[in-house]
């Protein structure tokens, strides 16, 4: 994934972050993928994020990964109703 390329939806639930990503196979097929992050003030009070999460975080995480999973399952219904309407 290039760092031009922009997420199709994101979720929130402070201080995780899902970004939900588009992606399209060989054959033209799409598919997504999703990346996670924590978000948090370092001792200059600058917004900093994280890859890594602790033990306070995971229950959150696991909320967001359930949310983003919902909001793929959307993506993916939207993308067979635009493929039903083309052909």
């Amino acid at each position: 994934m290039s760092d031009s390329k922009k997420p199709v939806s994101k979720v929130t639930l402070y201080p995780v972050n899902a970004a939900i990503w588009r992606n399209e196979n060989g054959k033209g097929d799409t598919f997504y993928n999703v990346t996670f992050e924590r978000t948090f003030k370092n001792e200059a009070n600058e917004l900093q994020s994280s890859s890594s999460f602790g033990f306070g975080d995971l229950l959150t995480l696991a909320k967001v990964a359930d949310l983003a999973h919902t909001r793929i399952v959307e993506l993916r219904a939207t993308d067979r109703q635009a493929k039903q309407s083309e052909e």
